[in-house]
């Protein structure tokens, strides 16, 4: 088994997925013979044509409405948003109408749409680029969001979230593109949806989180382990629906919650997660739930963002002050 990067364990994932589906159409902003901004596209129209990988025109909103044609005449659309930060030009296609289609027309229209994004600071994009705006649509009822946090589960989850017949929002954090290698198996593979992972076992605290933020978490784990503090972190891997069964679990082994998140305070899904532990935990907390976010402000330039965005020290800081509250 191979050790690869994530950009290229989506690119594995679209690619088996062309091939084993034919109603499977992959379509966007410069991902045909370019491959995407990323890449992640690179060769698919070469290797599978024109007619199911395809450039747009540079209108996010005309994409949404192709993406729910071809939903209601039975494709499998695979949109990508070239960044996340032009949601809310789609948002009227994915929250008024990809999200409810199933319950308007009485279960009778599937829409197993798969809408991939990439997201995410630290790679000193222009603004608008690289923004956190998984809560908006995590809090869209219909929607399923989903988040890896590395190259294996990024594939196994993506060809998930393309098989299913409910509509997938796919965030993929833009420094986790290249930035780690996992080993993962060249065949075709399925993660559950809607089901967290225990990423590190440990006894003391647990840290609740998702995305990047999960390898922030884990290098943060290592630290403490040296203070004796053993950290449990638990990787949310689908922010909506939450896996709540795997909160409650991890908050009842430790007794203590961290929820990290990228994202601003008033934004993300660390509320909901809080809300979840309070609302079905509580009597098994020895201390607060702590929290790790972004400020809350707008993003800020590239040259601030190293400032801005929450890192391992925040992490180590916060840990700290739960354990010893």
């Amino acid at each position: 088994m191979a050790k690869t990067t994530m950009i290229k364990a989506i690119t594995q994932a679209l690619d088996q997925e062309l091939k084993r589906d034919d109603k499977v159409l992959i379509f966007g902003e410069d991902v045909g013979k370019n491959g995407g901004v990323f890449r992640a596209t690179e060769g698919l129209q070469a290797t599978h044509g024109e007619d199911r990988v395809f450039d747009t025109p540079l209108a996010e909103s005309g994409i949404g409405g192709l993406t729910l044609g071809l939903a209601t005449q039975g494709f499998r659309p695979v949109p990508e948003i070239q960044f996340f930060g032009f949601l809310f030009e789609v948002m009227d296609s994915v929250a008024a109408q990809i999200s409810r289609t199933h319950y308007r027309m009485g279960g009778t229209v599937k829409m197993p749409v798969t809408i991939r994004s990439p997201f995410g600071g630290g790679v000193h994009t222009p603004e608008l680029h690289s923004d956190s705006l998984e809560g908006l649509v995590a809090q869209t009822p219909g929607i399923r969001v989903v988040i890896p946090s590395g190259p294996y589960d990024a594939k196994g989850l993506l060809i998930s979230s393309i098989r299913s017949d409910d509509p997938v929002v796919f965030l993929e954090h833009m420094k986790l593109y290249r930035s780690i290698k996992e080993e993962v198996p060249e065949e075709e593979y399925t993660l559950p949806l809607d089901k967290a992972a225990v990423k590190r076992e440990g006894k003391d605290v647990s840290i609740i989180t998702y995305g990047y933020m999960v390898q922030e978490s884990l290098k943060a784990a290592e630290e403490l382990a040296k203070e004796g503090i053993d950290v449990e972190v638990l990787d949310l891997r689908t922010v909506s629906p939450l896996d709540e069964a795997a909160i409650v679990e991890t908050v009842k082994k430790t007794g203590k919650a961290v929820i990290v998140q990228e994202a601003q305070r008033q934004a993300g899904v660390a509320a909901a997660v809080a809300s979840v532990i309070v609302e079905k935990a509580a009597l098994y907390l020895d201390t607060p739930v702590g929290r790790v976010s972004a400020p809350d402000t707008p993003y800020p330039f590239s040259e601030a963002e190293d400032d801005w965005l929450p890192n391992k020290q925040d992490i180590i800081a916060q840990v700290r002050e739960t354990v010893n509250f």
